[in-house]
Parts: C-alpha cells; structure tokens; sequence
C-alpha cells in the first residue's frame, strides 16, 4: 500500500509541470514583458493593472504577445473607464497599426461587446443577441473568456454565452492575442487576470 502510495505520488508530481505549462499569465502585473506595443497610444502598468489610454495622436493602437497562439482558451477581466471602446485580436498580425485578424468587441454597451469583427476584411461576422448586451457592467469588472479551437470561435461575458461561430477563415488564421484601443480620443480600459490556457 505505501509502495503505491509513492508510486502515485510520483506520477503526480511528474505531471504537475506539463498540467502549469499550459496555463500561462500574459501579463505579470509588473511591466509588458513578452509584450510589444504598436502605435503611439498609452499602455502602462499602474497598481497592478496593465491600462491602456488615447493619446495625443487618438489613433489606434495595439499590445500585442510576442508569441502566437493557435487553438486556446483566453480568460480576463476589464474594467472601461471613458469611452471604453476596445478589443481583444485572436490570431492577429500587425503591421504599423493595421492590423490582420479577430476582433472580440470590448465596448460601451449596446456596442456588440462579445461580437466578432474582422479588421479589414469582412468587417462584423457576428453579433450578440440584444438581450445578451445587458450583461455588460459599464465602469464595474467584466470577466471575458474566449475560446477558440479549430474554426470554432465562442466568447462568454460575466458567464454568458455571447456568440459562437464557426469560420474557415478564423480556422486557418495563427497570431498574437491583441489588446486594443481605439482611435477618437478619450478612451480608458484596465485589464487584469490574463490568463490564456492552450488546448
């Protein structure tokens, strides 16, 4: 019984570090390392919180991950200050501030927060049932998941099921996770708790 006991214990302790691999924190509530910005826009880290701000120029912008990610689950909490109008890219590139990808709609409401919007491309690919769009908290934590495996694209806002689509194009597509701000002026987002797990 004990050598069993120890023997499972092995196996425990030898799977634990491949089960921790597959969670990753993105952001390390210190500074934007394995991060790099793209445009002139704010991005900063202050009490913990990674925030993003307009700028002078009032262009987009985006923070992107050094590293692309293909079939993963994305969870992470928001916090719109402002205008609020932002996103989050799934399988992105970019080149200057234009970028090739996803969006997930970070919005005020009634703005499609959830939704998917193809940058420069098709442009709206889905949007939220109106009911659904009252789940947002304006000026209050949001918690968004996305999850995306194959062609398949699924967002869920504070626990509700906001859209799900299945898409060839989003199933070849490989990139950086993206947070951005967008252009206008007089937006403010925080984000926290970005925690991306790979299936």
């Amino acid at each position: 019984m004990k050598r069993f006991a120890i023997f499972a214990l092995f196996i425990l302790l030898m799977t634990m570090p491949e089960i921790k691999a597959q969670k990753q924190e993105l952001f390390n509530g210190n500074d934007l390392d394995g991060w790099t910005v793209y445009g002139t826009e704010k991005w900063y880290v202050e009490n913990s919180l990674l925030v993003c701000e307009s700028g002078p120029d009032k262009e987009y912008g985006y923070l992107a991950t050094d590293e692309h990610y293909k079939d993963f689950e994305l969870n992470l909490d928001f916090k719109q200050e402002a205008d609020g109008n932002s996103g989050v890219f799934i399988r992105s590139t970019i080149e200057g501030v234009k970028v090739s990808g996803w969006q997930v709609e970070v919005a005020p409401k009634g703005k499609h927060t959830g939704g998917v919007y193809e940058s420069y491309g098709r442009g709206w690919l889905i949007k939220p049932d109106p009911e659904k769009e009252k789940v947002l908290k304006e000026g209050e934590w949001n918690h968004l998941k996305i999850e995306v495996k194959g062609n398949q694209l699924t967002t869920w806002l504070n626990g509700t099921e906001m859209i799900t689509i299945t898409d060839e194009k989003i199933g070849n597509g490989e990139g950086s996770v993206a947070l951005q701000i967008h252009s206008g002026g007089g937006i403010k987002v925080k984000w926290k708790n970005i925690v991306l797990e790979k299936l």
